[in-house]
């Protein structure tokens, strides 16, 4: 099966679907490598309000919001090599 565009482009159905693992791959990988930088960030930053309590709580929840950007890359990187390992198939 091959898809014809409107200017006479003959698009494979494997080759789009390689483009789309690639793009899946590179925003995964994109926000992999943000929360790391921004994880190395705030390890670096000083401690201004370490006697706040809000400090704590807000610690707490910049870890959750890393653990679930961690773990929405990694299901993007594997949804990428899902695709591109579906795409040999057709």
């Amino acid at each position: 099966m091959v898809l014809h565009a409107q200017s006479g482009l003959v698009i494979a159905p494997a080759l789009l679907l390689n483009g789309l693992a690639l793009l899946c791959a590179l925003c995964s990988g994109w926000l992999l490598l943000a929360t790391h930088w921004r994880e190395t960030r705030a390890l670096r930053r000083p401690l201004v309000a370490s006697a706040l309590e809000t400090a704590s709580t807000s610690d707490g929840a910049t870890q959750r919001v890393n653990q679930l950007f961690n773990r929405v890359g990694g299901a993007g990187l594997l949804l990428g090599l899902g695709l591109s390992m579906a795409s040999r198939l057709l």
